[in-house]
């Protein structure tokens, strides 16, 4: 269904720089989602330019450069770390004789890897359709072989006007799928909420480590590992506090910086349970050189999908890759509590972390962080 690169694929990775001050760090990120989507790095190319080309983005000259480097590693795949148009993609192929793909698609092909839940794969394949359907032109003769070939085909239609039709009765199914189980989900959280449930919801910069905290808060076996969205699918644990005070703990999707639109509008309906949240737990890597500016892209997708005013803690994570901090809670001006810095992997700071969570389950004893605030006026963490 979708023309996705292969586990065990060599792959040519493309950076241009045009100014952006996040360059360094946006490329080691695609070498990071390469080495997720299970793609083996043969050679990198960068360059700097004022503008992208129409024709082939990285302009004729680095194209050259790009092939020489596809055929001397004897690369099956080139990745661009930006959007590309159809266009572009088209000529960039024709030009080094190999597959070409942009920062989106590696995303989907990880996204596709990693769903597990049916209504995961269901998000994803709609997210698929709407990056696929602008690049039919390509010819996706199998969408009509699927479906039983002849007689599909109305009058005077072409085969990629056949292609579209198929494949706009399938993004059809697919949410209409996907609204049976939202529907579902609002049912389990209507009862939730007539139970007066504490709901508290995990966010956060993918690999932040927010799998790895919820596994310590429930002693639940979720997925996780040290690599981009390790986690795709929703998973909710009720957590018992203390004498029979209880919340319910969820584990959501991580962000990304570029995360693609369409992705963000497929898993809008999981992330739900984000926006119905009493309480966000917002995890961050404070061991990465570019936490705040992670902190930032999450608040910017929780603007998006409408979960900007839900009170959130900042959960320093990983401590134990920083040395000389120590495990505690931070209070503003007033005495609420505003971050509390833990290791998930070792679990110190872990009864602090617990006994702010039964605090603002008695007494809302937190203070929401404006996202105008951590965007303009956050103080880094030593």
């Amino acid at each position: 269904m979708f023309d996705r690169p292969d586990v065990g694929d060599t792959a040519v990775l493309v950076a241009l720089d045009f100014g952006d001050p996040d360059f360094l760090e946006s490329l080691a990120e695609l070498r990071e989602l390469a080495s997720s989507a299970g793609l083996t790095v043969v050679g990198e190319i960068t360059g700097r330019r004022d503008r992208p080309d129409s024709k082939l983005f990285a302009g004729s000259g680095k194209a050259e450069e790009i092939g020489m480097m596809v055929k001397g590693t004897d690369a099956s795949l080139v990745i661009f770390n930006h959007q590309l148009s159809p266009a572009q993609e088209r000529n960039l192929e024709k030009t080094l004789e190999c597959r070409v793909i942009d920062r989106t698609s590696l995303i989907l092909d990880i996204f596709a890897q990693r769903a597990k839940s049916h209504e995961g794969k269901l998000q994803v394949e709609l997210a698929q359709l709407d990056h696929l359907s602008t690049r039919l032109v390509r010819g996706w003769t199998h969408l009509e072989r699927q479906k039983g070939g002849i007689g599909l085909r109305g009058p005077g239609e072409t085969q990629l006007e056949t292609d579209r039709r198929l494949i706009g009765k399938r993004v059809k199914l697919l949410k209409d799928r996907l609204a049976k189980a939202k529907m579902q989900r609002h049912v389990q959280r209507g009862a939730r909420q007539r139970g007066n449930v504490f709901s508290v919801s995990i966010v956060g910069y993918t690999n932040a480590g927010k799998s790895t905290l919820f596994n310590r808060m429930t002693k639940a076996q979720a997925y996780a590992a040290d690599q981009l969205f390790a986690t795709l699918d929703t998973t909710s644990r009720k957590v018992f506090l203390a004498e029979g005070e209880s919340m319910v703990l969820s584990d959501t999707v991580g962000f990304i910086r570029q995360l693609p639109h369409s992705l963000v509008a497929a898993f809008r309906a999981t992330l739900e349970e984000t926006i119905h949240a009493d309480l966000l737990l917002h995890v961050v890597d404070v061991s990465h050189p570019m936490r705040e500016q992670h902190i930032i892209e999450v608040n910017k997708v929780l603007k998006e999908i409408g979960a900007s005013d839900i009170p959130q803690i900042l959960v320093w994570n990983k401590l134990d890759l920083k040395p000389g901090l120590e495990a505690g809670a931070e209070y503003d001006e007033y005495g609420k509590i505003t971050a509390v810095k833990v290791s998930a992997l070792n679990g110190n700071g872990f009864d602090v972390l617990r006994e702010v969570l039964r605090e603002q389950a008695l007494k809302g004893n937190v203070v929401a962080i404006p996202v105008e605030q951590v965007n303009a006026d956050w103080t880094p963490l030593g």
